[in-house]
């Protein structure tokens, strides 16, 4: 039955952060926003949707394991897994509001991350601290998509009332399905002995990762690139202020030796490598190898340590 809830929950979640963010965008388009903002925002928050519900659900449920290994695992997966497989696939160019603001940003989030938690807690009030920057983040980018001067590009034509119907669905859908989630990975996790950290980083990071791999691989394939490489960095801040944010303000989240240890130098050195990698405006198909390859190798080290 576990595995039936892991499966279903899984599918409904993919199938409830692709209706949301087709809503979204849907909506943002109404409002002529650029295609690079609208991945760093709309984009980002509706496929950080489902690391949100189940953090949110695992550490109010007694899970902490869980909360904070999803969204450690996504943010490690969205930039070595599907990041590297977005580029395997398509190359992948690089704006300049890319490279010079938006990759800063992840990077000073992931360092004050790693900051707040070398005490062993995400308190309350860090939680408040992440969720003002979301805020301050958030009107930062829609006043730079206001003073640009790049093309504004409509990414769905749909009626607005056809969008707000998708995002009542997906919303609905993610609900379902991080249930489900989160009590089929803690029912294996017991049954095999394994700790809910490794279901946490691997499987359910992997489950909720799967909507920016989808939106990521569309958008390159459609050559929608701002959307690819924004989505994915937009996702990440997303992850540690919107999800671990809203998290720690409900209830404070405790803090593993093995995150503080081993989890959090990969997620901060996924995100430095990435900037090497952007240095010519392009991520092409040898990076993308590259990207992967560090992501199998985060694999492989964690099960070693079973």
């Amino acid at each position: 039955m576990e595995y039936l809830l892991l499966i279903g929950g899984l599918a409904v979640l993919i199938g409830g952060g692709e209706v949301l963010v087709r809503g979204a965008v849907g909506i943002a388009a109404k409002f002529k926003l650029s295609p690079l903002v609208i991945g760093m925002t709309i984009v980002s928050f509706g496929t950080s949707s489902p690391e949100l519900i189940v953090s949110l659900k695992a550490a109010l449920e007694g899970s902490p394991e869980i909360a904070i290994g999803n969204v450690v695992g996504s943010n490690i997966a969205n930039i070595s897994l599907v990041l590297g497989l977005t580029a395997i696939i398509l190359p992948i160019p690089v704006a300049v509001a890319t490279l010079k603001r938006d990759w800063p940003i992840m990077m000073f989030i992931s360092l004050l991350f790693f900051v707040f938690i070398l005490n062993g807690i995400l308190d309350n009030w860090e939680g408040f601290i992440f969720v003002g920057l979301l805020l301050s983040y958030i009107i930062y980018q829609l006043k730079s998509s206001k003073k640009s001067d790049e093309e504004k590009t409509e990414i769905i034509k749909q009626h607005i009332f056809v969008s707000i119907l998708f995002i009542t669905v997906g919303v609905i859908g993610l609900a379902f399905g991080a249930d489900w989630l989160v009590q089929g990975a803690v029912t294996i996790a017991k049954n095999f002995g394994v700790s809910e950290h490794i279901i946490a980083v691997t499987i359910v990071a992997f489950g909720t990762s799967v909507p920016e791999l989808v939106t990521s691989v569309v958008a390159a394939v459609k050559k929608q690139m701002d959307i690819s490489v924004g989505n994915l960095i937009g996702s990440n801040i997303f992850n540690i202020l919107a999800v671990l944010g809203i998290t720690a303000i409900f209830k404070e989240i405790p803090i593993s030796e093995t995150v503080i240890s081993n989890d959090i130098f990969w997620v901060l050195g996924t995100s430095f490598i990435l900037l090497p990698l952007m240095l010519n405006y392009n991520i092409s198909r040898w990076k993308g190898v590259l990207l992967f390859l560090s992501y199998l190798l985060y694999v492989f080290f964690l099960l070693q340590s079973i």
